[in-house]
């Protein structure tokens, strides 16, 4: 009997990529890959209709009741139920209390059951943690920095969402300062001006002070979030990824710097995989059964 067709799909609050995962290599199948950025602030409809279209692209143009879904989802959600729990985090707010896997699976015409949810920073924790850049370390911390913040640990191998975006931290909420809407308001109070986000704000760090001050503080804010986490964990590594960690160079050495002033001497490394952590995380999902 041939195997099902296994898709990895990652949602993002700015984009969705999808592609056919090899779950025996763990690789993804030459050109499967697809991707489109997604407006988390449309409604439900035009939302889901750009999903649809990358997944079904990223299958060759349409799927049948044997292929499976594992999806990388952002919290707060229901992974179990499939229900999006999101709101109030200026994303996906059409879409919330919604059965997301009913929704997706009758719109691709599959069945509900060859659908699945991990969370994205474990997901992104698995990928990395057993084919990018922590293979071969016990525990590991796993960060993604993009419109909102993921975090997750592997010890022994057994990655799992650690859940920190709510956690307190200074005068909120840690997704308050370690997101793109940080920056965007940063930027805003310093300079009374707007930026379009992270991207456009590193490429100005050259000709722009405050760009610069800004990735600066950015950096010790983040060191500064990590210590306890990375003490508690015992963390030998901590890897970075989601859109910010491209900007690594601009926000990496103050970091380094801050945790070195707590005497942690811990390896921070950007993501190997880049995007392909989620994908073959999530499509490993169905390892389960």
């Amino acid at each position: 009997m041939k195997k099902p067709t296994v898709l990895g799909v990652d949602v993002g609050g700015s984009h969705i990529t999808a592609a056919i995962v090899d779950l025996e290599k763990g690789l993804l199948v030459k050109d499967s890959m697809k991707r489109s950025d997604v407006n988390s602030r449309e409604k439900k409809d035009e939302i889901f209709a750009t999903w649809c279209k990358v997944i079904r692209s990223a299958n060759g143009g349409d799927l049948n009741e044997h292929c499976k879904l594992g999806i990388a989802m952002p919290g707060p959600f229901d992974y179990k139920n499939g229900i999006s729990l999101i709101k109030d985090q200026d994303k996906f707010n059409s879409l919330f209390g919604l059965n997301i896997k009913d929704e997706l699976a009758e719109r691709l015409g599959i069945p509900a059951s060859n659908v699945k949810f991990v969370n994205d920073a474990a997901s992104f924790m698995y990928g990395e943690v057993n084919y990018g850049a922590a293979k071969g370390y016990n525990n590991a911390l796993g960060i993604t920095l993009g419109t909102g913040l993921g975090s997750a640990t592997s010890i022994n191998g057994v990655a799992k969402d650690a859940e920190l975006w709510n956690s307190k931290f200074l005068a909120g909420i840690a997704e308050d300062y370690l997101s793109t809407r940080w920056f965007v308001k940063k930027y805003k109070d310093l300079t009374g001006k707007e930026v379009a986000g992270v991207k456009k704000l590193a490429a100005a760090v050259k000709v722009d002070a405050y760009a610069k001050q800004i990735f600066n503080e950015f950096g010790r804010t983040l060191g500064h979030f990590l210590v306890d986490f990375i003490k508690s964990t015992e963390a030998e590594i901590v890897v970075l990824g989601g859109n910010i960690s491209k900007s690594f160079d601009l926000f990496g050495p103050p970091l380094i710097e801050n945790l070195r002033a707590f005497n942690l001497d811990t390896v921070v490394k950007i993501t190997k995989l880049n995007e392909h952590a989620q994908l073959i995380g999530a499509a490993s999902r169905w390892r389960e059964v």
